[in-house]
């Protein structure tokens, strides 16, 4: 958030923070304002305290990146998405190719979005599935492996990273729900990232599904290695567990993703309060009922309520139902069970 004191944050050069100022106050107002002058400064202060080149070009390329691929998704925020990762080097022939495929186009006819990472294995299945109109690709630049298959290629909704990191931002900001299917490094990176955020409360509360055809062993074995290697050394606890399920059906996922926006709409939290909006009013004794089963990770609440005054101010959501309750913040696995709880009360 912007600095209250919006003086406290500026340059050396008096001339340059009021240049500042008048560019903020043509290009944007109110809240955009504040944040945009301190972007500004930020930028003004990498010259001004002299970074190293290479310092300054990772600034530069990282806004510049930023910027673009959330010009080229806004046009699209009112749809759901899908990210779908797994191997580049699956074969077209192979169970897992098929399946994504057949995955990402019947998600597509729930009015989904699938986001890839543009490349081959996996990536085209989902964008070969989902077709073009229906298609991103968030491409990493690397000197082997990664062009952008030819189901996405030269389309709009291609966007080319040079880091890493600012490409699993955009997978991360922009999806509703996480797939994997079997794959190498980058496949555990962005699935065991995707985890990571959702039980630290540092990305929206998802779907996070782990599929292969049946039969397969690969997640199997993976989970093995989640319970021996960590739940039973202390690393996670067993509700961490609860943040992703393994599926071996296109059905199954569809199913499970669908099942968890049946009710559940978005979250916000504001302060110390969470915030739940809801596609349905939900049940008063419903709400009495997971006050009760969820005590352990509710300091109060939840309870109906009308939008915060944040929320008013920014607009969101202000049309939906909601409920409110101090959460502690920590139990994001047991966040996930009060959500499907919520589903399945109707």
């Amino acid at each position: 958030m912007p600095l209250k004191n919006g003086d406290s944050y500026k340059v050396k050069d008096e001339k340059i923070n009021q240049l500042i100022r008048q560019i903020s106050s043509n290009y944007a107002s109110g809240l955009s304002e504040d944040l945009l002058r301190e972007m500004l400064t930020t930028i003004a202060k990498s010259g001004e305290e002299k970074l190293d080149i290479g310092d300054m070009k990772l600034i530069n390329t990282t806004i510049k990146e930023l910027r673009y691929a959330f010009d080229i998704f806004s046009a699209y925020h009112g749809r759901r998405k899908i990210a779908i990762f797994g191997s580049a080097r699956t074969n077209p022939l192979a169970k897992e190719y098929k399946m994504a495929e057949e995955f990402a186009r019947e998600i597509t006819g729930h009015k989904f979005l699938v986001i890839t990472g543009s490349g081959p294995g996996i990536m085209e299945a989902g964008n070969k599935g989902a077709g073009t109109a229906n298609s991103f690709g968030v491409n990493i630049r690397l000197p082997f492996e990664q062009e952008p298959n030819r189901y996405i290629l030269g389309d709009s909704k291609l966007v080319n990273f040079k880091y890493f990191f600012t490409r699993k931002l955009m997978f991360i900001k922009e999806s509703d729900a996480t797939v994997l299917f079997p794959g190498g490094f980058g496949t555990m990176d962005e699935g065991f990232e995707a985890i990571t955020l959702f039980q630290t409360g540092k990305c929206r509360p998802r779907p996070i599904i782990m599929l292969e055809p049946k039969g397969g062993a690969y997640w199997k074995k993976w989970l093995v290695f989640i319970k021996d290697g960590m739940l039973k050394m202390g690393y996670i606890s067993e509700q961490d567990l609860k943040i992703f399920k393994i599926m071996y059906s296109a059905k199954e996922a569809i199913g499970e993703i669908n099942l968890f926006y049946k009710n559940y709409h978005s979250i916000r939290y504001i302060n110390d309060i969470t915030v739940i909006r809801l596609n349905n009013e939900m049940p008063d004794n419903k709400i009495g009922l997971i006050k009760n089963k969820f005590s352990d990770i509710l300091i109060d609440g939840p309870e109906k309520t009308k939008p915060m005054e944040w929320e008013a101010r920014n607009n969101e959501h202000l049309n939906l139902p909601r409920i409110r309750m101090r959460f502690n913040r920590h139990d994001f696995g047991r966040l996930k069970e009060l959500i499907d709880y919520i589903n399945l009360a109707y």
